[in-house]
C-alpha cells in the first residue's frame, strides 16, 4: 500500500514537472514571461529589414510587466555601427497578449506561445509607408535553445506563409563583433524612447 503512495506521489510530481513547460499559447501570465531573454532565431517576409543592420533586427534583452498590463521592452539594436540600448513600452489591447507600438511605423505585436521557463515566439506586423512586413522571433531564456524549440519555431513560421529561406538562425550566425556585443552588450548605454 505505501509502495502504491510513494509511486502515486512519483507520477504526480512527474507529470507537475511535465506540465511546467508546457507550451502556453492564450490566456498568457504575463508577469511570468518578466526577464532577461536571448535572441535565438528571427523571420520575416522583408529579409532586408532583418538581416545585419536591418530596422527590425533587435536584440531583447529584458521584458517588464507594467502595472497596466503594457509591456516593457529593453533591447539592443546596431545604429550606425554602435550598440545602442533602447526601452520601448508595447501598449497592451483589448486582446490578452496582444500589443501596439509605434516604432518604424504601426507595429501589432502578438504573443504566439510560450512555456515560461525556456522560451517564447512573438510575432509583429509592422507597417511603414502603407507597405506590410512580418517578422517573427524566437527568443530563449539562455543563449542556446534546443532543437525541439527552433523546429517549433520554424513550424510557426510556416503557418505565416515563411519557409526555412526566410528563417536567421542566430546562434550559428557569423555576427559582425559589434552586433554580437549588442546581442550581450551590457546596459552601460542608455537611449530611452517610450512609445
Amino acid at each position: 500500500m505505501v509502495l502504491l503512495l510513494v509511486l502515486g506521489l512519483v507520477l504526480s510530481l512527474a507529470t507537475a514537472q511535465f506540465n511546467l513547460h508546457t507550451a502556453v499559447r492564450r490566456d498568457y501570465n504575463l508577469a511570468r514571461i518578466s526577464g532577461t531573454w536571448y535572441l535565438d532565431s528571427i523571420a520575416s517576409d522583408n529579409m532586408t529589414r532583418i538581416e545585419e543592420n536591418g530596422d527590425l533586427r533587435l536584440f531583447i534583452r529584458n521584458i517588464k510587466l507594467l502595472n497596466n498590463g503594457s509591456l516593457q521592452f529593453d533591447f539592443h539594436f546596431m545604429l550606425q555601427g554602435e550598440c545602442v540600448a533602447v526601452t520601448m513600452v508595447c501598449e497592451k489591447t483589448k486582446n490578452n497578449g496582444e500589443f501596439s507600438v509605434a516604432y518604424e511605423g504601426k507595429n501589432k505585436v502578438l504573443l504566439l506561445e510560450t512555456d515560461y521557463s525556456m522560451y517564447i515566439i512573438f510575432y509583429m506586423q509592422n507597417i511603414k509607408n502603407g507597405t506590410k512586413t512580418q517578422v517573427l522571433a524566437l527568443y530563449g531564456r539562455s543563449i542556446l535553445l534546443d532543437k525541439t524549440h527552433q523546429r517549433e519555431f520554424e513550424n510557426i513560421c510556416n503557418l505565416y506563409g515563411l519557409d526555412s529561406q526566410n528563417i536567421i538562425d542566430m546562434t550559428k550566425k557569423a555576427l559582425h563583433p559589434r552586433e554580437l556585443r549588442s546581442r550581450h552588450c551590457g546596459d552601460s548605454i542608455r537611449h530611452p524612447l517610450s512609445f
